[in-house]
């Protein structure tokens, strides 16, 4: 058996008397991935921060290398070979990518005082070349993508001499070529006797790198076990605590209506070319589409918060001149951004003021906020969502990922939007999160609400779409309807030349 390097005991942690962490014991062992499975609120996140010395436990012990794990400084963590890489990016977005990898550690000139920029975009080159990333040391990482910043955070992790590294949802916004290159990485450092504490929402990433498996469920440690294939199905009943038997609801009883979108001739300089479709009443039309294709940036441009050279945009059959998300919103269009943390939520503001922030005008009168009937609605949509909270003035940012996500459904839902735009709607959440989501979808659509999916999970897009368009390099290089669509054929679609 592999050597422990660290070891969690009888750990606890609550905040405000509500437990989230209940005596947990864990064995970490060198030159393994162990992942650490759960339901978003499960208490994974509160136990990696513990761990890293982000949290004080409120009892129990964590030893690493045999001694008692004492973290006074966040630099300290790297000092000891613990690595991390978040869920939601922690990078500078101002300073270019060599800079946030090697940040508070660029090589200097001879000449003190003056820092080396040749030296360090060559370093940064050499890992980015290992990790098979054909990113610019010297762009800015405002400038990428969400998946390259990804790329950034994993490559700074490794800069660093690993002994422990925590992945929260790394593949969570890769492509699949991304992916297997970096469980290739992950395969190489395991085998230098690197521990990886992986945590992942995404069962098809178990069978391809993942050793044991440890199941959180309401701040409970459920289990501890060597992982293989047959145990998925009882890895989720453990998580949610029931069968789940169908990745899918039942899909209900709705009909298409009318066209409530109409984008024609869309262009934006070099980056969206052509583009033309139509989207309908009670209709779920999927976006599909390697990174880069032009997705987002599409969906962005209709909703204001993106560049439009040229094109025309109708809703509801009249022409509309959208040039900000404010005028989107009051045209009854809904966006819920890939990047919450950036885009999608107000993380130091409260639960209820991120719920309510789209809709306001709905709850004041005279200038002032109707507290009661917004209180009202929050409690409404939180419970509908099933958001994990201690109550609606909690901070939206004290929420775990998939909790967050859910405040943001609820922002929109509570806004009453008839077209709503789903981004990577289920990135980074746990099954059964994922399911309600879906159910919430069947509902919407079921009322006559238009929704659009930008999805990289080709299970997503099958699953739930009534009809798919896919993008190739910033247009649309197919339409496939639910009856004929395949994986094969969208991927068709994404390869094709010309």
């Amino acid at each position: 058996m592999k050597e422990v390097l660290l070891e969690t005991e009888s750990i606890g942690k609550s905040y405000s008397g509500n437990v989230v962490l209940r005596d947990i014991n864990l064995i970490i062992r060198k030159g393994q991935v162990h992942a650490l499975m759960g339901e978003n609120g499960a208490g994974k996140s509160t136990l990696v921060k513990i761990i890293t010395g982000v949290v004080k436990a409120n009892s129990g012990t964590v030893t690493y290398e045999g001694k008692a794990l004492v973290i006074n400084h966040p630099k300290d963590i790297f000092d000891l070979g613990i690595g991390i890489v978040y869920q939601e990016f922690n990078l500078m977005p101002d300073l270019t990518v060599a800079q946030n990898i090697f940040i508070a550690r660029e090589p200097e000139l001879k000449i003190k005082g003056f820092l080396d920029d040749d030296k360090t975009n060559a370093m940064a080159q050499d890992i980015l070349k290992e990790l098979e990333c054909e990113i610019d040391p010297e762009r800015k990482v405002e400038e990428l993508s969400v998946a390259e910043q990804q790329m950034v955070e994993i490559a700074k992790s490794l800069s660093y001499n690993c002994k422990l590294l925590i992945m929260d949802e790394p593949t969570a916004a890769l492509t699949d070529n991304e992916i297997q290159v970096l469980f290739k990485i992950i395969r190489k450092l395991r085998d230098k006797g690197v521990a990886i504490i992986y945590i992942s929402h995404r069962m098809s990433d178990l069978d391809e790198i993942v050793d044991t498996v440890s199941v959180l469920r309401d701040g409970y440690l459920i289990s501890t076990r060597p992982y293989n294939p047959q145990i998925k199905e009882l890895l989720i009943r453990e998580m949610v605590g029931r069968d789940l038997t169908q990745q899918f609801p039942p899909k209900p009883d709705y009909n298409r209506g009318d066209v409530t979108l109409e984008v024609e001739n869309l262009n934006s300089g070099k980056r969206l070319h052509n583009i033309s479709f139509k989207a309908y009443k009670g209709e779920i039309l999927g976006i599909a589409g390697l990174m880069g294709a032009g997705r987002t940036e599409m969906m962005r441009a209709i909703f204001g918060a993106y560049y439009k050279s040229s094109g025309t945009v109708k809703v509801n059959g009249r022409e509309v001149h959208i040039r900000s998300p404010k005028e989107a919103i009051r045209e009854g269009i809904a966006y819920l951004t890939e990047d919450r943390k950036k885009d999608g939520l107000f993380l130091g503001l409260s639960i209820k003021e991120n719920i309510i922030s789209s809709s306001y005008d709905a709850f004041t009168r005279r200038g002032f906020v109707n507290d009661g009937r917004a209180e009202e609605a929050v409690l409404k949509y939180a419970e509908k969502m099933s958001i994990k909270m201690h109550g609606s003035r909690q901070a939206a940012g004290t929420l775990s990922g998939g909790n967050q996500q859910k405040v943001m459904v609820a922002k929109w839902l509570c806004n009453h939007a008839q077209i709503v735009i789903f981004d990577e709607p289920t990135r980074g959440i746990d099954v059964k999160s994922k399911y309600e989501i879906y159910e919430l979808m069947y509902e919407l659509v079921q009322k006559g609400v238009t929704i659009i999916m930008i999805s990289s999970e080709m299970p997503e897009i099958l699953g739930m779409s009534d009809r798919i368009l896919v993008m190739k390099d910033g247009g649309i290089s197919g339409e496939l309807n639910k009856a004929e669509a395949t994986q094969e054929k969208i991927l068709q679609f994404e390869m094709m030349e010309g």
